[in-house]
């Protein structure tokens, strides 16, 4: 992921990604933790950048450390109203965290349900197949 890219993400800059994507900027790159703008987002809490990244049609089932996706990474970040963006946008809810104790085989849901999260438990349970 190129640096300034990154940097935009990371300010919530839309005015900025709205011009390196008309440039060419690839919106599913990885950063050095293998992460892509919009898991950067939804942990971060940045429901603006989420929302414009969902709109551009970013990737949202990518994965990363621990096997991690953007919609765990909000889940986790307790950020209920970017986990409702995600889902709507059709997030994978049945991906599966792997490496870390606390993430090995866990859903979103289980996730949610680890932190006692039950805003964020019955948003999920919702689009659960």
């Amino acid at each position: 992921m190129k640096s300034e890219w990154e940097q935009a993400v990371r300010r919530g800059d839309i005015g900025r990604l709205s011009q390196l994507l008309a440039a060419g900027a690839d919106m599913n790159s990885r950063d050095r933790h293998g992460q892509t703008a919009v898991m950067i987002a939804a942990h971060a809490g940045l429901i603006e950048v989420v929302t414009f990244l969902v709109g551009q049609a970013a990737a949202l089932n990518h994965t990363a450390k621990h096997g991690l996706s953007a919609v765990m990474l909000a889940v986790i970040g307790g950020h209920t109203s970017i986990v409702r963006t995600l889902v709507r946008a059709g997030a994978d809810l049945t991906l599966r965290g792997t490496g870390a104790p606390g993430f090995a085989g866990k859903t979103a849901l289980d996730l949610a349900a680890g932190q006692g999260r039950l805003d964020i438990v019955e948003l999920l349970k919702d689009h659960v197949e």
